[in-house]
């Protein structure tokens, strides 16, 4: 997850290079649950499968708060801002999951809450190239509520009742997420004028890469974490990715590297260490 996941901001900003965002995340979550769903099926038998209204309901919140609201917001952001950036954005999660878990009675320690506050002034920092014109705010802005969003369905997960097989909750996530962005596309309006044939190889390849290593492997491992390692453990991905997405970023697709973006990624990463090591040990 850590290597596969910080990939992924390169390649979602080669998909919407020339395709449209809603409905090409939409593509990507709807075959890969559907395989993921289909593998299920066949090693383990169709009982896998087999959930109540209540578990199924609970796959389904935290699919559409994961993926749509989480990661398909990344995924309209990315038309114009660069994928370092918004893997540095994104790394601010595990500061809203700590908000989270004070408002609802827990007692995070002196150092989670440090973490926080480090994190949010990293993001203030990292926000400074949109308010100079540099990237549209705009974009720097739906980044960061796709995060609160994915801080959401993690803290959620965790507390609902879900599928006991995690693989099988992962499909139906990845299922209800993608049917989420289609509807999300077609209100949009992505489907006036949509010309696949003008979707390049390279996108399509992107895709490919996305729906496999992005999805079926790396968002599985995710889901399965979830229900199976705690919380500030399965966090420590959060200071790993925009690493890997910053260094893709920079040697393949040119992304140039400001002081902001700098001085602000490395605040952030500092309060995600922090928070995560101070979670770690209690």
């Amino acid at each position: 997850m850590y290597l596969v996941w910080g990939s992924t901001y390169l390649g979602i900003r080669v998909v919407v290079e020339t395709m449209p965002p809603f409905l090409s995340a939409a593509a990507r979550f709807l075959v890969a649950g559907a395989l993921l769903a289909a593998l299920v099926r066949w090693r383990t038998g169709p009982a896998a499968l087999r959930v109540g209204r209540r578990e199924l309901g609970s796959a389904a919140l935290v699919g559409l708060l994961l993926l749509l609201g989480g990661n398909a917001m990344v995924v309209v952001a990315e038309r114009s801002v660069p994928s370092g950036l918004a893997a540095l954005l994104v790394a601010v999660v595990p500061a809203w999951v700590v908000l989270l878990r004070r408002v609802t009675g827990d007692r995070p320690g002196p150092g989670a809450l440090a973490g926080v506050l480090l994190g949010l002034a990293g993001l203030g920092v990292l926000t400074l190239p949109g308010l100079g014109g540099e990237i549209r705010i705009g974009a720097v802005l739906t980044v960061v509520a796709g995060t609160v969003m994915w801080a959401v369905g993690s803290f959620t997960s965790g507390r609902l009742p879900m599928p006991a097989n995690p693989f099988a909750a992962s499909a139906y996530e990845m299922l209800a997420g993608g049917l989420g962005c289609l509807v999300a596309g077609l209100v949009a309006g992505e489907w006036r004028g949509l010309d696949v044939s003008a979707w390049s190889a390279r996108s399509w390849t992107a895709l490919g890469y996305l729906v496999v290593f992005g999805s079926l492997v790396a968002f599985t491992a995710y889901a399965w974490l979830l229900q199976r390692a705690p919380l500030g453990l399965v966090a420590t991905y959060a200071y790993v990715n925009p690493v890997v997405a910053v260094a893709l970023g920079v040697l393949l697709l040119g992304e140039e590297l400001t002081g902001p973006v700098l001085l602000g990624g490395a605040i952030v990463l500092a309060g995600v260490c922090l928070i995560v090591s101070t979670e770690r040990g209690r």
